[in-house]
């Protein structure tokens, strides 16, 4: 292992050659300059004050950044979750969830996190799963007797699985900065991923029956329930060829990814729902979005090089061991750090930054590298809808004009739930690692 091999190198000592680009970056970051703009121009002054690595690196870096096989999944996976939108098969899955849940006494609130965990086996994108859902369920939750509020702050925690729910552009991301098979993380978050999921159900389950915003007393229809599988049987295709063709060993990722948005696209021409017209507004807004993740992913690539050389994930290691020995305040820490970074921060940015600082402290502790990229992106997902600047918050509220702060009271009880599922996936390996 490369990070193994790096903890025997001796400690060197870090002078102002290194804090005062890291000084300058935190400045731009609060000055709300973009992130690959601050990354990139912190990896540069770092190359010019520390002598290092020569600046010509930059170049030959920004290339090696983006020059991967893995990385096409990334555009692939959002553009069959634009797609899905698009055609109306997003509105097929929660029409299926509805069906599968509603009979509960908060039926339509379970469904809607259901539905979240359906979008998310596609899309692979929380802030796609937030806007998306947000738009189809709030006026019907609100409708059905949930404070406005607590509504949006449902669809937010269940938007976090997106990024938890396999195939996630979040652990395609963290596979390529850590060398790690974005397949074998896949199947590790597959039960973390649906304990999160769960987790917000139940709290839902929870404050409906204190609160009584919902009393569905349908019940249970299983014609009704068949009906709605057979109507959204197209859309459930998406996540079984996903799923199944990554589990099964057919397809690697970024197979499985060009394969779905293939189909969702086949889909949408053969029910007549999606046209050549929509093509270059469904194009451009896939194109948005990744613009924002590849120069992120680019830019990391030199900043990943001249921290390695510089020794700082073994000084910070040194540090951390130096306050503490104790493995559960050292996680305790770890999940501290990265609730933090993905209130402020996108997915993106807190891979590439913390994932090569914190791997080497959790390796120190004997936690294994799989464990901690599950452990990682489930505290991050936990981040997006932690008051008050919780990412899923600012897109929820952005879609329906709702008060982030009012957002915020009501997604308190779901951080407490989400972080005792955490809590558990760190201090209970097998639950990450039975399947592997």
């Amino acid at each position: 292992m490369y990070y193994e091999h790096l903890m025997q190198a001796p400690v060197i000592s870090l002078g102002w050659e290194f804090y005062l680009p890291v000084i300058g970056m935190l400045i731009m970051i609060l000055m709300a300059v973009r992130i690959w703009v601050v990354i990139g121009l912190g990896s540069l002054v770092m190359l010019l004050t520390t002598g290092v690595l020569p600046p010509t690196l930059m170049g030959e870096a920004l290339f090696e950044g983006i020059d991967s096989f893995a990385l096409i999944a990334v555009p692939l996976f959002i553009l069959t979750g634009d797609v899905l939108v698009r055609t109306g098969l997003s509105n097929k899955l929660l029409n299926v969830a509805e069906a599968t849940m509603g009979w509960q006494k908060a039926g339509l609130g379970t469904s809607t996190v259901l539905g979240c965990g359906f979008f998310a086996c596609i899309s692979g994108s929380d802030a796609a799963d937030a806007a998306a859902i947000s738009r189809i369920t709030i006026h019907r939750l609100v409708e059905k007797g949930y404070p406005r509020g607590y509504a949006c702050a449902l669809v937010a925690a269940g938007a976090c699985t997106g990024i938890l729910i396999p195939p996630s552009i979040a652990y395609i991301i963290i596979g390529l900065v850590l060398g790690i098979s974005a397949s074998t993380l896949f199947l590790a978050a597959a039960v973390p991923g649906v304990m999160i999921l769960t987790s917000v159900m139940i709290t839902n389950t929870i404050v409906n029956k204190f609160k009584l915003y919902e009393n569905s007393n349908i019940g249970f229809s299983f014609k009704h329930w068949l009906a709605a599988i057979y109507d959204g049987r197209y859309a459930l295709l998406i996540p079984f060829i996903i799923l199944g063709g990554i589990y099964s060993g057919i397809f690697t990722p970024t197979e499985s990814a060009a394969i779905a948005v293939m189909t969702t696209i086949s889909i949408g021409f053969l029910q007549g729902t999606l046209k050549i017209a929509d093509f270059p507004e469904m194009l451009e807004t896939s194109a948005k979005v990744n613009g924002v993740i590849i120069p992120i992913i680019a830019m990391s690539h030199p900043l990943a090089q001249v921290l390695a050389s510089l020794q700082v994930p073994q000084a910070f290691v040194f540090f951390m061991t130096s306050l503490t020995t104790s493995k559960v305040l050292i996680v305790l820490i770890m999940l501290f750090i990265l609730m933090v970074a993905g209130c402020v921060m996108e997915t993106t940015p807190n891979i590439v930054i913390l994932s090569p600082l914190l791997l080497p402290l959790a390796l120190e502790i004997g936690m294994h590298e799989i464990h901690f990229c599950i452990f990682m992106i489930t505290a991050l997902g936990i981040g997006f809808i932690t008051p008050p600047l919780g990412l899923n918050l600012f897109v929820v509220s952005g879609v329906t004009g709702t008060s982030v702060l009012e957002i915020s009271r009501y997604a308190l009880a779901f951080v407490a739930m989400m972080l005792v599922v955490v809590l558990i996936i760190a201090f209970v390996p097998p639950i990450t690692m039975w399947l592997i």
